[in-house]
């Protein structure tokens, strides 16, 4: 429990998907700090003795549930929600999966898999993955967000306008969100906490964890923000930057063929130098390596690399 936090939203609170109509959760102050208790983006339906056969019988209307939502007192269309991430506190367990017909490599990896993490929740040291892989972490929210002005319900698979599952690893503790608002009280939510994540992650899931999270909400009137931006506390990748990193490319006319194949090419080469499956290799991408663009003006073709950090084997 926060002692510093003006209130708790517990984890029963949780929705799936957006909507204008929902009830909140809660009504709260501009300028509140708030204590949530997130579920991971399972549900809940995995645990520490999870099988692959888990993953088959998963239940799709339970996925990337949030908590709330918070309504805060004067939040109008045109304002902007300003959200400080105080902290996370991971619960040290994890999981990572394939599962079938989604992910970046989904016509290539059709069989489901499914990797489940111990971590040292205090600690924070890296998790252990496989023969002598060893994953830094670096926990943060991978969806959050406020209710779209459009009426209905809209899935929480999609990042939007407003946030919601925008999956970005530097939303961690320490970093400034800016949410545009679009409706009266913004109707806040957050959850599918993650305790580590490529950029790009690229199988679909990352160390999926259940964590609580310490967040302040203030309002800035009249913003007019287009889409959500944020301000890290300082760099982003020391985690993963000490040993250097392997790299591998995708060329060509598109950036989605470009990036399959930076991605394709970097589960080769681990699974020839590290002797990992290669479904083995495809999750531990997603958790840690990043998918960048690193040329795109040079017409017709562009260039995007996939970082592999080297730390991770050493």
């Amino acid at each position: 429990m926060c002692v510093k936090c003006d209130y708790t939203i517990h984890r029963a609170s949780h929705h799936f998907g957006w909507n204008r109509d929902f009830a909140p959760a809660l009504t709260a102050r501009p300028g509140s700090t708030i204590h949530f208790e997130c579920l991971d983006s399972s549900g809940g339906q995995f645990n520490a003795s999870s099988t692959v056969e888990d993953v088959k019988t998963m239940d799709f209307g339970k996925v990337n549930p949030v908590t709330g939502p918070v309504y805060v007192e004067g939040a109008k269309p045109g304002d902007a929600l300003k959200i400080t991430l105080r902290h996370f506190e991971p619960s040290g367990l994890g999981w990572t999966a394939n599962i079938p017909g989604f992910g970046l490599l989904a016509d290539q990896f059709e069989e489901p898999a499914l990797h489940i993490w111990k971590y040292d929740a205090a600690a924070m040291t890296p998790a252990l993955y496989g023969p002598g892989g060893r994953v830094p972490l670096k926990p943060f929210a991978g969806t959050i967000g406020v209710a779209p002005a459009e009426p209905g319900l809209h899935s929480v698979v999609p990042p939007r306008r407003v946030g919601g599952n925008l999956d970005i690893r530097d939303l961690a503790a320490g970093t400034t969100l800016y949410l545009p608002v679009e409706v009266e009280g913004a109707l806040f939510s957050i959850g599918d906490t993650h305790a580590a994540q490529g950029d790009g992650e690229v199988c679909g899931t990352a160390i999926e964890s259940r964590m609580d999270v310490e967040a302040t909400i203030e309002l800035v009137k009249d913003a007019r923000l287009q889409s959500p931006r944020f301000t890290t506390p300082g760099p982003v990748t020391r985690h993963l930057d000490a040993a250097g990193y392997e790299a591998t490319t995708g060329i060509g006319p598109d950036l989605m063929t470009a990036a399959r194949e930076s991605v394709m090419r970097m589960v080769d080469l681990l699974t020839a130098e590290h002797g990992l499956k290669p479904v083995d290799a495809y999750l531990l991408c997603s958790v840690c390596g990043d998918l960048r663009i690193s040329e795109i003006v040079d017409m017709p073709n562009w260039v995007v690399s996939f970082y592999f950090p080297r730390i991770v084997f050493n």
